[in-house]
Parts: structure tokens; sequence; C-alpha cells
């Protein structure tokens, strides 16, 4: 799966708490078109923010924004913004469809529904037309993994934020604090943040075993096994709730400053990890892989120091949060339990 659904890899309950909560923090309005804003802006603009492609100016207030990539469509609402366009998520919930933690915030907030703009799962193609027809006066990527000739043409259409170093790398953190600033919002990312570290802290105090393990997390492959580094922001949000990330992943990592690599099965045993966490489709691939002589190599596996993320939704929750989804009960909430279990062998 070698699609953007594997760089950032992705049970419909509600968990909009987030949302409700996040929305209560400032003054809202009752306006329902789309490109509704419900936040008080909190910055003096213009703002200028430095990215891998250079600078862009955000000259005033942004009235209509799209989004595309991961994360900021998210970070955007939890901000007080609702884009009238968004990137398809076409891996996770199929076309036409919302992410559900992203539906429920425009349903809650009785907003008409973003524009979807289409992508084959993969990121590598820009629908610049469907931006065009979106009209909007600012474009978010700041997890994303458009080319720099990309980025020029995007913002030709309307001023473009892209990310601040390498293509898929930037943090959670940053893909909140990036989104809320070019908003005019800065007051609010943080506030978006503090709400998220106490959450997490939260968890880590409930769970000091987490403390003493050491993590990896791991994307099986058939022929091979995909370890994420710890430039990934899945694996960097493990060690916000008290894990180490087990030394083999920087020991045998290959990918020269890339957020994952490839690895024969052959080296398997090397993978030394007290717990590893793996992503799947189904019920049916997860339960092979537990099976799997290849995968009995790790460790972790042998022992049962497993935790699965299975569903794709469930994946998209967690690979990695988002502003939206932190909270969202098939996500971290779900993880973070299958990690009790798995720290307990």
């Amino acid at each position: 799966m070698r699609t953007r659904a594997f760089r950032r890899t992705t049970a419909l309950v509600a968990g909009m708490a987030t949302v409700l909560t996040l929305a209560a923090c400032g003054q809202e309005s009752d306006d329902k078109d789309s490109g509704t804003t419900t936040l008080d802006v909190t910055d003096t603009f213009p703002i200028t923010i430095e990215h891998a492609f250079g600078t862009t100016e955000i000259t005033e207030e942004p009235q209509r924004v799209a989004t595309w990539g991961w994360g900021s469509t998210e970070a955007a609402i939890a901000s007080g913004v609702y884009p009238v366009a968004i990137a398809e998520q076409l891996w996770t919930v199929g076309k036409g469809n919302l992410l559900p933690w992203v539906e429920e915030a425009y349903d809650a907030k009785g907003v008409e529904h973003p524009a979807l703009l289409p992508d084959d799962g993969s990121g590598a193609t820009v629908p610049y037309d469907e931006f065009i027809a979106a009209k909007p006066d600012l474009i978010l990527a700041p997890y994303s993994g458009i080319t720099e000739d990309q980025f020029k043409q995007l913002n030709e259409i309307a001023p473009t934020v892209a990310y601040p170093d390498a293509a898929w790398t930037t943090t959670w953190q940053d893909t909140i604090k990036i989104t809320a600033k070019a908003l005019g919002r800065s007051a609010h990312g943080d506030k978006i943040l503090a709400d998220i570290d106490s959450f997490l802290a939260d968890e880590a105090e409930k769970h000091p075993e987490f403390a003493d393990k050491t993590i990896a997390a791991l994307y099986p492959g058939p022929s091979t096994i995909s370890p994420y580094t710890e430039l990934d922001p899945r694996l960097a949000i493990l060690t916000k709730l008290g894990f180490d990330v087990a030394p083999s992943v920087a020991e045998l990592d290959t990918s020269d400053g890339g957020f994952y690599y490839e690895l024969s099965w052959e080296q398997a045993d090397k993978i030394d990890a007290d717990v590893v966490v793996t992503y799947f489709d189904d019920d049916k691939q997860a339960g092979a892989f537990l099976k799997d002589q290849k995968a009995l190599a790790i460790p972790a596996v042998k022992d049962g120091g497993v935790a699965q993320v299975v569903g794709r939704t469930r994946i998209s929750a967690v690979s990695p949060p988002t502003a939206l989804s932190f909270k969202w009960s098939g996500g971290m909430p779900e993880l973070i339990k299958l990690l009790a279990e798995a720290s307990s062998k």
C-alpha cells in the first residue's frame, strides 16, 4: 500500500466532545454557510509563514479556506474555521464521504459540507481545476506531499502554506500550530495543544507501565515490513504516552531522513521493542499476522506484546491523530487500551 494512506495510514461512533470543547473557547457566530468562522481572530494580519518552499504572506483574514493533505482540515475546524474545500480521503472512507469526526463537526454546527478535492489516495496529483472552482483565499497543506512545482501552481490560485521541512514529516503539533497561525488564531491553536497535552499526560499517568517499555510502529507487507521512524508523527505520539522508541528503529533505519523504511522479513528478529503497534485493514489480516512464522520472529509478537489497529477509519484516527480525532472513541482511546493490554504481556 504505497499511497498516502500508507504514509499516514489510516467504527463510526461519535467522539466529538473534542470539537465541542474546543469550539467553546472564543466567541461563536450562527453563520451556517460553508466557510463559517466560529472563533475570533487573535493575531494581526498580515501574517508571514516560512515553509520548505519559501515564505507565504497572508494579508488579511481568510474567508474561504481549502486544505490538502492530512490534519489541516481538523486543525482549521478546531481553530474555528470550516474549510470550503478539503482533500478527499479515498483510502479511508471512500469517494464522496467525509471522515466521521469531520462530518460530525460540520453537522454539529449546521455548516454546509465542504467540496471534496479529488485524490487517488496518494496525494501525488493535485486537482488544480477543483481548487480554482472552490475559489479559496488560502490553501493549507502543512502536512502533505506537494512538490515545489505543485506549491508554485497552488500559490498562483491562492496563498499556499506548505510543510516546514520535508514531505509527510510535520509533527501533529506543528500541523496545528501552522494552521492556527495561518488563520490568525494562534491563541486557539495553543488551547488545542494544551488540551491534547493534558489528555496525553492524564493517560500517561493512568498507565505508568508505559514508561518502562520500548515501542515500535510497523506496517507489515507481503515481502517486507516497514517500521516508522521517529520523524513520523504516529510513532512520536506514542512517546507522549511514556514509551521510549526501541533503539533498533534507528539502528535499522535505511531511509536517510524519511518517515519509514523497508526491512526484509529476514531481519524481523532485530526489532527489539517490548511492544509493537501494527496496522491492518481487517480482522482477517490482523489474525493471520499473529500466526505468521515470519511475524513471530519479532520478539514482541511472539510474546503477545502487540497492539493491532484494525480498520481503515481507526488507522486514520491515529496515523497520526488530528485535532479532532484524539478523543474519537475508535482512535487514541481504543489504541491506549490496546497498548495497556500489550504492555501487560
